[in-house]
């Protein structure tokens, strides 16, 4: 059996009260964690790790099987355990909505992508109408009726966010707002273009550990939470003219934010 990579892993704490496979786990972890063991590598089979350790293999599965809790490996049938590849966007809250990327028909999440140096789609969309829940019509000042548009976003063909964006329906009906593709710059541009100038945002950021259905769509990993960002679009006029519900794999996302010191 070939020899372990020099200094990837080392002995085990016989006099540490913490449990053998979370010890073993704590080395794997820091491997990956260094750049040791980069995204798309090869964990060091079982049998490499009960030879190493000197352990049972149900020692060596319970370590396994901590790290894929914390979404840090992938497991695939008959080859192995491999690092998952965790690609960030970078999200410049300060930046992101600047009327100067509506202006050049680019939406937030073209930029974001661009400074991800990555590929953007939507692959998923459903526009409609419909009536307004109790939250989103308190956020919308009371609008009962809206128009909603669901959609799934991948970042070079990997499922990283769902959003419904909720707009009034007295601003949104018959106007290309309604339509798939409501054109260059998205529907910003479009509500600056009705004359809803925009003035400023409000976001509610939190973590939360995903439902089926969020795992299902965003093909989450064991142990991968999500952060639910709520965005209120407000006009110049102080009126809100959008609500933006967003789910986002948090492993995909690095938020950065500059905040004023004065």
């Amino acid at each position: 059996m070939a020899a372990l990579p020099s200094g990837l892993l080392g002995a085990l704490d016989p006099t540490s009260d913490r449990a053998v496979f979370r010890q073993i786990a704590d080395q794997l972890r820091e491997a990956i964690c260094k750049g040791q063991l980069q995204a798309g590598e090869k964990l060091p089979s079982e049998a490499e790790l009960v030879e190493h350790y000197s352990v049972s293999r149900m020692t060596v599965r319970n370590s396994l099987s901590t790290l894929q809790g914390e979404g840090l490996v992938l497991a695939e049938h008959g080859k192995g355990v491999f690092v998952r590849s965790r690609p960030p966007v970078r999200r410049l809250a300060s930046d992101r909505f600047a009327r100067r990327h509506r202006e050049q028909g680019k939406s937030a999440f073209t930029v974001e992508a661009e400074t991800a140096g990555s590929h953007p789609e939507v692959d998923r969309l459903e526009v409609r109408e419909e009536r307004a829940s109790a939250d989103v019509a308190a956020r919308l000042g009371g609008a009962r009726r809206v128009l909603a548009r669901r959609r799934r976003y991948l970042l070079d063909r990997r499922p990283i966010e769902i959003a419904i964006s909720y707009i009034p329906l007295d601003i949104a009906r018959g106007t290309p707002i309604a339509e798939p593709n409501p054109g260059p710059g998205g529907i910003y541009a479009r509500l600056e273009e009705l004359g809803h100038r925009l003035d400023h945002f409000d976001e509610e950021l939190r973590a939360t550990m995903p439902t089926p259905a969020e795992v299902k769509e965003l093909q989450l990993a064991s142990g991968v939470p999500v952060i639910r960002l709520i965005r209120t679009a407000y006009d110049t006029e102080d009126r809100a003219v959008e609500i933006c519900d967003t789910v986002m794999s948090a492993d995909a996302y690095v938020l950065a934010y500059r905040l004023p010191a004065t």
